[in-house]
C-alpha cells in the first residue's frame, strides 16, 4: 500500500553545510518517520513575543496539507508541550473550535548522545531525533487526513533527515 513519494520541494542542505561541519539549528531541522513517508519541519519563530519557542510543520509530501505545530515552554516544571492542529480558523476561535482541529497534544522530547531530553532551543544545534509520544494513534483518529484507504500513522520518532533552507 505504500508507494514511492514525489520529490521533496524543501531545499535540503545536508551535504554544504553539513559536510562544512555547520550544524544544523533546530529552527531549520527537516525530519522524517522511519518509513519515510512523514516530515516534520521546524521553521524559525517569527516574535520575540511570541509564546511559543518552536514552530514546526508535519507533511505527508504531495498528499495533504501541512499540520501546524507549535511548542511552548511550560512552568513550573520545564517541559517542551506541543500542539498540532489541522486547518485550525483564523480570528477569535472558541475552546471548542481548537479542539475540532487539534490532532496532537503531548510533551515533544529530543534525542542527544542516546538520552531524552528538552528539545533544544533555537539556535542550538538540532537533535538528532524527536520523540512526539503517541502522535501516530492521535493522527489516525484526527480529521487530518479522513480518506478511510489513507491512514497510514507515521511512528512517533522522527530522525534528522537535513536542514531546510
Amino acid at each position: 500500500m505504500r508507494r514511492a513519494l514525489a520529490a521533496v520541494s524543501v531545499f535540503l542542505c545536508t551535504s554544504p553545510a553539513m559536510a562544512a561541519g555547520e550544524a544544523c539549528t533546530q529552527e531549520r531541522a527537516v525530519y522524517s518517520d522511519s518509513d519515510k513517508l512523514f516530515e516534520l519541519r521546524f521553521l524559525p519563530v517569527d516574535s520575540q513575543s511570541a509564546s511559543a519557542t518552536h514552530r514546526f510543520e508535519i507533511v505527508r509530501p504531495g498528499e495533504r496539507p501541512a499540520l501546524d505545530g507549535y511548542v511552548m515552554s511550560t512552568e513550573p516544571v520545564a517541559r517542551s508541550s506541543g500542539m498540532v492542529f489541522n486547518q485550525c480558523p483564523d480570528g477569535d476561535v472558541t475552546g471548542a473550535d481548537l479542539a475540532k482541529c487539534t490532532v496532537w497534544e503531548g510533551v515533544i522530547y529530543g534525542e542527544a548522545a542516546g538520552r531524552l531530553n528538552l528539545l533544544p532551543q533555537q539556535g542550538q544545534p538540532a537533535a538528532p531525533e524527536i520523540l512526539l509520544s503517541g502522535f501516530g494513534p492521535a493522527l489516525v483518529e484526527s480529521s487530518a487526513w479522513d480518506n478511510d484507504k489513507d491512514r497510514i500513522a507515521p511512528w512517533d520518532v522522527f530522525t534528522l533527515k537535513g536542514c531546510g533552507a
